[in-house]
Order: structure tokens, then sequence, then C-alpha cells
């Protein structure tokens, strides 16, 4: 009797005992693990972004963006192997109607490590980290792009789609455009090349562009569906935080491009429409920050619903981290343009609760990931039946 109840506790404790060999964590690897990218280097940023330093802060938030490169690193090798080895299981993403929106997790964990590049590599390697910087946003930009373009089209042609299994996912690679032109208007101001320091900028804004408005229309869809259909299933709650992402970074993006276009601008012989485009950037940034605030509200009353239920835990809680994260930092940039102290309060407040479920969620994947539990394709579990059928959206963030 004894054996049998200490024999659970042993094989909790064997790494990776949840599957049937090692090479599974290859072959069952998705792109929703890179949200953990996402939510690890935006905790970084926001800590950055605090209006108060100190040097033990600084190193915290410095050791957070070099860890985040490393889990990148791994989880692009994992990634990889499971497209040369795996071929044929990798391929089936493209048909399914939930799991191929988490490409767009690819560029956006990305873009938390250019941006680290500008806030932390400056001041240890100077100028390469700009050039470093620069080189890998092209590659995010372009990534970005083709993320936001080709999922919805394989949407519009290869998969199956309804209103009652719509979640805010499809959000995913849409907004990874407009995370691409915060990276890039961080970027532009420490480019030399003027003309260049233009093309950028306006390529950032046509980036934003490609995303915001899109994603707007999302959640319009997305609140006709909660209506609707109510809630989604459990498995899926941490997706009630999503709508803040595009909001937030939409709302930052418009006051990174708006500080740094009048000076470039008047340097590109365009000075008279330097001060209305900040003006009117500010202004819009304070809209959609304000938009948010709505958004945030009802993801708080939906996620205690939620808990009055089982919740499972499942990569999709990550999806509370980054929205969060990216709604503090532009929270934080709004107590920088104006006046107001209390933007600078509660952005505190949102960067400690982003560390809090960072914490959490951090510490639940990597016991997951230890057992092996969290190694799940849903792409390679529907193959006998649609994998646009409600069990595989359950699945899904496993």
């Amino acid at each position: 009797m004894v054996e049998r109840n200490v024999y659970p506790i042993a094989s909790g404790l064997k790494p990776l005992s949840g599957l049937s060999h090692p090479r599974e964590v290859v072959r069952q690897f998705t792109p929703n693990w890179f949200a953990a990218t996402m939510g690890t280097g935006i905790l970084a940023l926001a800590l950055a972004a605090l209006p108060f330093r100190s040097p033990g802060l600084t190193a915290v938030a410095e050791g957070l963006w070099l860890f985040n490169i490393g889990l990148f690193s791994l989880f692009i090798a994992l990634y990889a192997a499971r497209w040369i080895f795996f071929f044929d299981g990798a391929c089936r993403i493209f048909g399914h109607s939930v799991v191929s929106m988490f490409f767009g997790c690819i560029p956006m964990g990305l873009a938390t490590i250019i941006n680290g590049f500008l806030s932390f590599g400056l001041l240890r390697w100077g100028r390469a980290a700009v050039e470093i910087a620069e080189y890998l946003w092209y590659l995010d930009a372009v990534l970005a792009l083709i993320c936001g373009v080709t999922i919805p089209f394989m949407m519009f042609t290869r998969q199956n789609h309804s209103i009652d299994q719509m979640t805010a996912v499809w959000l995913l690679p849409v907004v990874a455009a407009e995370v691409a032109a915060v990276s890039g208007g961080l970027l532009v101001p420490h480019l030399t090349d003027i003309p260049l320091q233009l093309s950028v900028l306006i390529a950032c804004y046509a980036l934003w562009a490609c995303s915001v408005p899109l994603a707007m229309g999302i959640l319009v869809i997305l609140l006709l569906r909660m209506a609707v259909h109510k809630l989604p299933h459990a498995s899926m709650a941490a997706s009630s935080c999503l709508a803040l992402g595009p909001i937030g970074t939409g709302a930052l993006g418009l006051l990174v491009l708006g500080a740094a276009s009048p000076e470039i601008f008047t340097a590109n012989g365009l000075a008279s429409y330097a001060s209305g485009v900040r003006g009117m950037s500010l202004i819009g940034g304070v809209l959609l920050w304000g938009y948010g605030l709505w958004w945030a509200a009802l993801a708080v009353l939906i996620t205690l619903r939620y808990l009055r239920e089982e919740l499972p835990f499942n990569l999709g809680w990550w999806g509370y981290t980054f929205p969060l994260g990216v709604y503090a930092v532009a929270t934080l940039q709004l107590s920088k343009m104006l006046p107001i102290a209390a933007f600078a309060v509660f952005g505190a407040f949102l960067v400690a609760a982003l560390a809090v479920l960072w914490l959490i969620v951090g510490t639940r994947t990597v016991w997951g990931a230890w057992k092996g539990d969290l190694f799940v394709s849903p792409c390679l579990k529907d193959d006998a039946k649609s994998p646009d059928s409600s069990s595989g959206q359950i699945r899904v963030l496993g």
C-alpha cells in the first residue's frame, strides 16, 4: 500500500514523466511556448520603465532580459528541430484554427529582445547594440507582416471558423505588426542616417496601421461573440486579457512614434508637420489608453467569474502577462509626457501585479515542463476529427 502511494510521487519528480519518450518534447512543441518569452520580456522592459531606479531593480530587469534571450533561443532551436525531424506533423499547424494563431508570438517575443538591446545593451555594448537591434528589427518587421497576412489568408481559405468558437486568440497574428512598430519607434532615434530615420519612422506608422484597425474590428466581433454565445471554455480563460494587448500596444506605439517624429520630421525638411504629429499622437494614445481601461475592468471581472470554477493551468496563462505589461508601459509613458502623478502610481501598481503574475505563471510552467504535461500539440491529437472542433480548442493551450 505504501509503495502504491509513493510511486505517483516518485514518477512526478521524474523529468518528462508525462511523455512516452523525451523526443515528444520536440514532436509536440508548438509556437504558443513563445508566449512565455513575451511575458518575460515585457516584465524586464516594464521594470526598466519604472519612474524610480535602483541598482538592484536594474540588475533584475537586465537579468530577465538576458534570460529571455536564452529562452527565446532555446524555443527557436526546439521548434526548428520539429520542422526538421517531424516535418509532416509540423505542417498540420496551418490547418488548425487555433494553434496557427500563435505564430504571431514569435515576432512579438523577438520584439521584446530588440527593445532590451536599446534599454540595456546600449550601456554594455554601445553602438554595437544599436546595430544588432536594427538588423533584428528588419527581421521582426518582415515576420510580423508575414504572420499578419498569411494567417488571416489561411483563415479565409483553409481553416474552418465559427463565431461560437471564436476567441481573442484571433488577435495574435494581427497584433505582431504594431508590436514591431513600437520597437521601430524606440530604434529610430538611435539611427545616424537621417533619411533612413524618416523611412523607418514611416514604415512604423504603416506597421501600426496594418494592425490596430484590424484588431479593433476583431474586438467588435469578440464583443458580439461573448454577448451571444457567452464566455468560452475555462481552458481559454486567459484569452479574456488578450484584448488589452492591441489597445495597450496601439497606445504605446502612438506615444513612442509621436515622441520621435518632431526631430526626424524637422531634420528632413518637414518641420510644419512636427508639432501636429506629436499632439495627435498624444491625444490618440490617451484615447486608446482610456479604451483599455474598459477592457481591463472586463478582463478582471471575467477572470473572477472563471475562478468560481476549476481553472486548469495551461500555457495560455501567459496571455495574462504581455497585455498587462504593455498596458503598464503605456501608462508609464503617459506619466512621462503628462504632469499627472496618477499615471506613475497606477503604472507602478500594474508592474507590481505583472511581477506577481509572472512568478505564478512561471513557476507553474517550469513544473509543467518538468513533468512534460505542457508539451501537447493539438494538431497531432486531431487526426481523427476536425481540427476546429471544440475539443481542439480546449487542448490548444495545454
